[in-house]
């Protein structure tokens, strides 16, 4: 009679099981119909239109795309994410840099010059009109990195306060393909410029100079030259930004070897050298010298937040991002100058909002809060996401995730989801989940080495700790297989990318884009109605960092 009694019970219990998942896919498959390949395309034909004007902060074109997307989350019933208002408020700093025509190089071989945009660029972070470094001595550190869990200091021993330090682009792992330094081709974070400049200040070093090398960069030295031209648009710090380096820039790689060469020393040797973890600094026989005046404008751009409360654990959050700014009008290609970003960052911008809708048409909500948080400022240097995590609404320890859109070219439906930063964290696993449900594969990044993961505005969470994600249909076009994929994205790097011609077309095909939603939901969904806080994974170097935050200390 037990036994039966035991059989009855184990029977009700995997009816009642059966029936909560199918109960569970059906509220997923309701509130995802409402994901449609026509919205997103209706959303990026106004966001990428010219009325728009290329969404540059400070312009009517920042108004006008705030407040499309306030309404937008107004009429799905998601509430205002922070503290009763859809904006925050990001104070920044425009500073348009006018650097020497020549960088003076004085040493007992001979004073030389190096000319500007041509051999090299520089510009100040520093909130001042005018920035002058005098007889600067020179420094070189190698790569420019401490990084302890490598057993790796190019510092070592050194004081740079008053020098000028040079280092070479992206680590050793890269130049080396050495999967056992570092993360052999993979770029780390190590390897970003952006982490260079940083370092260079904490060590107190007055200038910081990076050399170029068009493969270690991950693009060519126009890109350099081009916004060496254009004003950099700046946190404003309460030290004006004192604590950084007094100028950074770069060199071509044929002025730093003109520059080693004069003073004695062979740039290609010592760039080798700076290959062993035993590397000692080189101090060069000169000393550097320039001034850069600046313009400077301060005005406030907006981060935009639509909340969907949790109904259990209110207090935890999944935040989703999307940027919304691009170049506003800038120089004519073509007689184009609206530089309208369609792909960067119209669609991806699009399928954020259509994620909130599904969310918001969901029966039951999720039992952690959703954020929904559109960026100002990514494409000067990530700023609005940086002010966001010094700022944030839901702290960092309570923030379970971000998942990031960013850059999703109408390709079709994709047969694979492509991981930048594949290998970071736990979400990878979370994504493989749904791929296979998809039927979708996942696959790793093609060109790790470029650090695309450092890039937006994920990483922005990645360097506090939050766990982070940027995935998209990359790899494989369902009906015109690999090579077809692989030309349609050459093609948008080498002509669209952050030109006018990145437009919205009628003709664009959504199909993979309404894929990608789908997973983004369901990723977002499954992570709001667990307990579990995903982590980085051993040898992220963002595991430390997140495990101190989660203990309190």
């Amino acid at each position: 009679m037990k036994t039966d009694l035991y059989r009855i019970l184990i029977l009700i219990s995997v009816i009642v099981a059966g029936w909560s998942c199918s109960s569970q896919d059906n509220a997923i498959s309701n509130a995802e119909k409402h994901i449609t390949a026509r919205d997103i395309k209706t959303h990026d034909s106004i966001l990428a239109s010219d009325a728009f004007m290329g969404r540059m902060p400070f312009t009517e074109g920042e108004t006008k795309t705030i407040n499309y997307l306030k309404a937008q989350f107004q009429k799905m019933g998601l509430q205002p994410g922070n503290k009763g208002s859809y904006f925050q408020e990001v104070p920044m700093v425009e500073i348009k840099g006018n650097p020497s025509d020549n960088l003076k190089i004085h040493s007992s071989k001979g004073d030389f010059t190096l000319k500007f945009l041509d051999e090299y660029t520089a510009s100040t972070r520093r909130i001042r009109k005018k920035i002058t470094v005098e007889n600067s001595p020179l420094v070189f550190v190698g790569y420019g990195i401490v990084a302890p869990e490598y057993n790796w200091n190019d510092y070592k021993g050194l004081d740079v306060k008053g020098k000028t330090v040079i280092m070479l682009v992206n680590d050793p792992g890269y130049a080396l393909r050495d999967s056992t330094l570092f993360k052999g081709k993979k770029m780390t974070y190590y390897g970003r410029w952006t982490y260079k400049y940083e370092e260079a200040a904490r060590q107190g070093a007055t200038g910081v100079i990076v050399v170029h090398e068009t493969g270690a960069a991950g693009y060519p030295w126009g890109v350099l030259r081009n916004s060496a031209l254009n004003a950099d648009l700046l946190l404003r710090a309460k030290d004006d930004n004192l604590s950084r380096c007094a100028f950074e820039g770069w060199l071509t790689t044929d002025a730093a070897i003109k520059l080693f060469d004069n003073l004695g020393f062979n740039f290609k040797q010592l760039s080798q050298q700076a290959l062993q973890s035993g590397f000692k600094p080189v101090k060069l026989p000169a000393d550097v010298s320039l001034e850069i005046n600046n313009k400077l404008k301060f005005d406030v751009s907006h981060n935009v937040l639509a909340l969907l409360p949790g109904t259990t654990r209110p207090d935890e959050c999944v935040i989703y991002t999307a940027h919304w700014d691009h170049f506003g009008v800038g120089a004519k290609i073509n007689g184009d100058s609206i530089y309208n970003g369609a792909a960067d960052n119209g669609y991806p911008l699009a399928c954020l909002l259509e994620t909130a809708k599904a969310f918001s048409k969901l029966a039951v909500k999720p039992e952690r809060s959703v954020l929904f948080l559109a960026i100002t400022a990514e494409e000067e240097g990530l700023i609005g996401s940086e002010y966001y995590v010094t700022h944030p609404v839901f702290p960092l320890n309570k923030t379970v995730a971000d998942i990031n859109y960013e850059l999703f070219i109408p390709m079709g439906k994709m047969k694979d989801i492509t991981i930048t930063g594949f290998g970071q964290s736990q979400l990878d696993e979370y994504v493989a989940q749904i791929a296979k449900k998809q039927g979708r594969y996942v696959v790793e990044e093609p060109h790790p080495e470029n650090g695309m993961y450092f890039r937006s505005d994920h990483f922005s969470f990645a360097k506090y700790g939050v766990p982070s994600l940027f995935c998209k249909g990359w790899t494989e076009s369902a009906k015109h297989g690999k090579q077809w994929t692989l030309n349609k994205v050459s093609d948008y790097w080498a002509n669209h990318y952050h030109q006018p011609s990145d437009e919205y077309h009628s003709s664009d095909d959504a199909g993979g884009l309404v894929q990608d939603t789908k997973l983004y939901f369901e990723l977002g969904l499954m992570l709001a109605n667990q307990t579990a806080f995903p982590n980085w994974k051993q040898g992220s170097e963002f595991k430390k960092i997140r495990d101190k935050t989660m203990s309190g200390k």
